[in-house]
């Protein structure tokens, strides 16, 4: 007789459970009971499909570096049109999600898993790609003249993201307002966007 029902991508049902015990729990109540509980799915279900939990959970924020690539070439997409704030603050709202946001809290909060990623990724995953990404954007900013051409882009980006961060993280569920987030993307990159015009 069968002893479940047949889960047909046991993988993505486990990773959505995470992200929404993350989300509910926060990363102390991320648990592998907590997870495969929330999955409806045996605890056997994640060890038949990860080397351990920390091979899951560095899983979870591998996707969710992915799925930075497509914000990526959105944000250089719009290199060019629209404001360069205005961009930014639309980027910074798409990059700190709630479960981004609960990614980061996990990894800081995890000393195996932060170990393990950074063998791939130095700094915090997630923060250092989304800096990169908005890296990239500025200079191309820059190279269209939208920008100062000596703008040191890599330290915006950096300014930007922490800036970004504290921003988003510890509220009870309620992003910032945009015009909040606008506030702090003009004040970074006033000096830059001003001397553009001299």
């Amino acid at each position: 007789m069968p002893t479940g029902v047949h889960i047909q991508d046991p993988r993505r049902q486990l990773l959505d459970a995470a992200e929404r015990v993350l989300l509910r729990d926060g990363p102390s109540g991320l648990t592998s009971r907590a997870v495969t509980a929330e999955a409806d799915c045996a605890k056997g279900v994640l060890h038949r499909h990860f080397a351990d939990f920390d091979d899951f959970l560095a899983e979870l924020v591998r996707e969710r570096i992915a799925r930075l690539e497509d914000q990526a070439v959105s944000l250089r997409g719009a290199a060019g049109t629209g404001t360069v704030a205005g961009n930014l603050v639309t980027a910074l709202t798409g990059l700190f999600d709630p479960v981004a946001i609960g990614v980061v809290g996990l990894v800081v909060f995890r000393d195996e898993l932060r170990a393990r990623l950074r063998r791939a990724w130095p700094g915090i995953p997630v923060l250092t790609e989304a800096a990169a990404l908005i890296a990239a954007y500025l200079t191309d900013e820059c190279d269209m003249g939208r920008i100062a051409a000596d703008a040191d882009v890599d330290s915006l980006a950096l300014s930007l993201i922490g800036a970004g961060h504290l921003l988003f993280a510890g509220r009870d569920g309620s992003p910032p307002e945009p015009g909040e987030v606008e506030q702090v993307v003009t004040a970074v990159t006033a000096d830059v966007v001003q001397r553009r015009l001299l």
